[in-house]
């Protein structure tokens, strides 16, 4: 019976040291970093697994190389196909090239450009890119339609057994790098890959290890699902943490992180953001949105963790520099020091001067400004962007634009405005 139709009930500990013998010669064993800033900031031993420095930048390599190297003359027979927001799309291109195997490559048409310029360098003449759909599901459910049409043999990205077990050599280089076991391992979670592999092993060998797994708020599939007692489908995602952004996580994933994960942390896209930008500018280190989800997580267990030792694995690095300016405003906004609103100005001379010397404080900074006369002779409205210093600043620029007679929406209170202007 061929490696691929053999089908274990589940992942076991051994399913993960074979794949870490098969593949330490192949993936680059990354840094266990003790990060002295953060372990200051929450009073405890933070330690980085660095992922983001992988050969493709993402532990997506591992269980992509290590499930196509498993069906390796039925790939090069047939072909492979995957669907990919980025990551995967990168270790399947990869293993493809090394292994001159023709891969298809579905991605949705959001993926950001930096991503889809790295699957087609790391693959070059043996996989085609095929941009479909907004979000990764709808890729996938392409990605299917194409496998069954030309036969190819699809490599998930998550609910797999051999890519989980690929996925779990991250824990057998961080147990092998620790002194001692740590007390809580936080790592994020998109269809489940990458926590079921971690699980497995970690609580196979230190089993009073924690496991917490860290999700974006707007796509908490693994949480809805684990509540729920099954897998279950979220009807709408925010596709902003594109590498853990996903409607549905995978049965095998799900049940290995219903038994062994021992909490799910949800964090706001705009925290993630704040989190994205504090390891460039603090720790020089640039790590996409799902990679930032597990430092995003520890101000939610800032208090369980004093004085213990933790370890989180920044997962990936393909954050593309052009989306800069949107995670800037996204992490603005969370922190409250954003905010936008639509104000009626008087239609009478020195209106604008009178709201710039009356209504902003001395540290208060407009970011966004676009002014019509249109509407009527008394009034026209004006889309104001206000950067505050301090969050505290914000009751006291509310309360002079009402004293002064300014009338005025606040866009970051109507969702539906705040998307269509903003």
């Amino acid at each position: 019976m061929s490696q691929e139709m053999v089908k274990a009930k589940t992942v076991q500990v051994e399913d993960i040291l074979i794949a870490y013998q098969q593949l330490k010669d192949i993936v680059a064993h990354t840094p266990l970093q003790k990060n002295e800033r953060l372990s200051e900031k929450y009073q405890c031993n933070v330690y980085l697994k660095r992922e983001d420095l992988q050969f493709v930048r993402s532990f997506k390599l591992r269980g992509a190389y290590y499930k196509i190297k498993s069906i390796e003359n039925v790939a090069r027979e047939k072909g492979v196909i995957c669907a990919s927001a980025g990551n995967h799309a990168q270790g399947v291109a990869y293993t493809c090239r090394d292994l001159s195997i023709h891969g298809k490559i579905f991605m949705p048409q959001t993926t950001p450009k930096q991503k889809i310029d790295q699957v087609k360098m790391f693959g070059r003449e043996f996989v085609e890119v095929v941009l479909t759909g907004d979000t990764f599901d709808d890729s996938s459910a392409s990605a299917y339609e194409c496998a069954n049409r030309e036969g190819r043999v699809f490599i998930h990205p998550f609910d797999d057994e051999n890519v989980i077990a690929g996925q779990g050599t991250v824990a057998v280089e961080i147990l092998n790098d620790v002194e001692e076991a740590p007390d809580y391992v936080f790592a994020s979670i998109g269809g489940g890959g990458l926590m079921s592999g971690i699980s497995t092993y970690i609580k196979s060998v230190t089993p009073l290890t924690k496991l917490i797994g860290v999700e974006p708020s707007g796509a908490s599939s693994m949480k809805a699902s684990i509540q729920n007692g099954s897998v279950h489908t979220l009807s709408h995602i925010d596709k902003f943490v594109d590498g853990a952004a996903v409607k549905c996580v995978g049965q095998k994933t799900f049940e290995i992180c219903n038994r062994l994960v021992d909490d799910i942390i949800p964090v706001p896209e705009g925290k993630v953001c704040t989190s994205i930008l504090e390891l460039y500018n603090e720790h020089a280190i640039v790590a996409e949105p799902a990679g930032a989800l597990p430092i995003a997580a520890l101000d939610y267990y800032k208090e369980q963790i004093k004085g213990k030792s933790i370890v989180c694995v920044i997962s990936g690095g393909n954050n593309d520099i052009g989306r800069m300016q949107e995670i800037k405003e996204k992490s603005l906004i969370h922190e409250g020091l954003l905010y936008y609103f639509i104000v009626d100005f008087p239609q009478r001379a020195g209106a604008l001067r009178e709201f710039l010397d009356n209504v902003l404080g001395p540290d208060d900074d407009i970011t966004t400004f676009e002014y019509t006369k249109k509407n009527n002779k008394e009034s026209g409205p004006g889309l104001v962007g206000i950067e505050l210093k301090r969050s505290q600043d914000y009751q006291s620029l509310i309360e002079r634009m009402k004293k002064k007679g300014f009338p005025f929406t606040e866009l970051n209170k109507d969702s539906s405005l705040f998307h269509l202007l903003i």
